[in-house]
This record gives C-alpha cells, structure tokens and sequence, in this order.
C-alpha cells in the first residue's frame, strides 16, 4: 500500500477530537480542517469552546469523565482523534482510571464500523535502553498501568471492527508556546540559575515539531491500516546533556552537573522522565505514511527562544 493509495482514502471525513484546545489537539485542528475534514472538538470550559470554534470547527461541551459526550462524539464522526489525557501526575491512578474509560467507551461506540480511532499514547519505558521501535510491544497491560493500559485496550478493538491506530508521541512535542517538559526543565535552569545535566546525561530524548506531530496524525487518520503504531518522532534521541546545554546558552546561565537522587529536588516530578532513555525510531512509520518531517528541530526552537523569549 503507498501512502498515495492511503493518503485518498481518508478525505472529506467527519472528525471527532478529544483535547482539541489542548497543545496538540489545537495543532491537529487546523490540520484536519486545512485538509478539508469536518471537525468537531470535545471542550470542557467555555474557554476552550471559543478557541475550538474560532478554528472553524464545531464544539462538543464535556470533558473525559463524561463517557456519554464521548459517546456521543463517536457515534455522529466517521472518524476519532483521542488526544486528551488527565495528566495528573500527583494522581496517576485519577487519570489512568479516566484514560481507560475514555478508550473503552470510544472503541465501544465504534465497534463493526471499521471507522478509525487513533489513540495518543508514548514512547516511554517501551525498550529500555535502547531506541524503541514501533515493533515493541506496551507493556502497560490492565488498567491499573501507565496510562490504564490504554493502548494495548484500544488495539483489542480491532478484532472487532475498528481501525484502531497508535499515535506513540515522543517525550517533547516542542514548538513557541509548549508548557510541557521542556518548559518545565527551562523553568527549574531558570529558577536556580543554572541549567542541569542529570548524571552523564546521556540519555536520549526523542522529539517531533508541532506542526510535524499533527500532520502525522492526519495521516494515520485517513488510512494507517488497523493496529498500526506511529511513532510520532521526527529526532530518535536528542541527549538531554545537549538539551541542558542549549537551555543554559538561551538562557544565559552556566550548565550544572546533579546526581540522579537529587532530580526530583531541582526538577520536580519531570526530574524522573528527564533521567529516563525514552530514544524512539519512526522508519517504519515513514516508510507507511510516506511522512517526512519539516519542521526545526528541539535544539533550533530552544536556540530561537521558543522556551525563553516569551518569558525574558
């Protein structure tokens, strides 16, 4: 199958997107939309409601606790994009229990369709020490693991009817205005004046643009064939050395070594992940999709002051 063949297969498709305010739920909006799709946008506050419909696209009022909403947004698309994620960390079991539920009830509304679902997960603790693979199986299994076990329960819809796709996103989804891990670790240089390898910090992060992220799930969308796993990495491992480095120079402070048990003192809870190998290859995902990232890479964004200027 080329990704002419499956790029045709998806057009004029009636899209429902959980977290369509969010960072990257925003990105894949306009994204759908600029390809010609019909969005509609799962929105929890009035907030986020104005900013899916000043896109363009049409609001569904809920969040992920109510399954009824979600329900009812996989019922009347052709298609489903779930990108929304509690992301409790100080309350795991809060938002793993909310991301299994939130898969099984869209998986459910789906079942016999052959409709798409494609379901954001990550390249975390997938390969050790080593670059992961979309070959690699999740390990999270059952729904008191990472994430509920998302994942793994949304590729058990396949079997019954639903073109079930994995969105495996790298640790940072970079670009001017991201607050996740990169913004944090940003925060922590400037908040001691110094920016922190962890250890040897040779541990690689993988890393994908924005605009690259969302354009990659349109793609699986349109006709990733069932049970696919993308991932979602334009860079496989950027060594967080190199990311603390380029922090330090933007920032205009020295770099700092810190042993591994102090990581969650200067850190925070992102001092875990920041230790953590999560290295991850797309060829395969390349090679199916025939997606080629564009955008700058993570060092060109930190370099330009995508983490820094909007603060100075």
């Amino acid at each position: 199958m080329s990704a002419t063949d499956i790029n045709e297969k998806g057009t004029n498709m009636h899209v429902f997107v959980t977290g369509a305010s969010g960072w990257i739920g925003s990105a894949t909006v306009d994204e759908l939309l600029t390809a010609g799709h019909r969005v509609t946008g799962l929105a929890r506050s009035d907030t986020s409601a104005a900013a899916v419909q000043a896109k363009g696209a049409e609001v569904l009022r809920g969040d992920l606790d109510d399954l009824e909403a979600l329900r009812r947004g996989a019922d009347a698309a052709d298609g489903v994009v779930h990108l929304a994620n509690k992301h409790d960390f100080a309350h795991p079991e809060v938002s793993d229990a909310a991301e299994r539920a939130a898969v099984e009830t869209l998986g459910e509304a789906l079942v016999g369709s052959g409709r798409p679902l494609v379901v954001a997960s990550g390249v975390a603790r997938l390969a050790g020490d080593r670059a992961a693979t979309e070959a690699d199986p999740n390990p999270a299994v059952g729904p008191h693991s990472m994430r509920g076990g998302g994942e793994n329960r949304a590729l058990d819809f396949v079997d019954q009817g639903v073109r079930t796709v994995i969105a495996r996103f790298a640790p940072t989804v970079h670009g001017s205005g991201d607050s996740g891990f990169v913004s944090l670790i940003t925060e922590a240089a400037r908040r001691h004046g110094a920016a922190a390898i962890i250890g040897e910090g040779s541990n690689g992060w993988a890393a994908v643009h924005r605009t690259d992220a969302a354009r990659l799930v349109r793609l699986g969308l349109e006709g990733a064939p069932a049970g696919t796993r993308m991932h979602v990495t334009a860079e496989d491992a950027v060594p967080t050395r190199d990311i603390a480095r380029a922090i330090g120079d933007a920032l205009g402070v020295p770099v700092t070594t810190i042993e591994p048990a102090d990581a969650v003192d200067h850190f925070g809870f992102v001092g875990p992940f920041y230790a953590m190998e999560m290295a991850a290859t797309s060829t395969a995902t390349r090679d199916l999709l025939g997606w080629q990232p564009t955008g700058p890479t993570l060092l060109e964004d930190i370099a330009a002051g995508a983490y820094t200027a909007a603060r100075s």
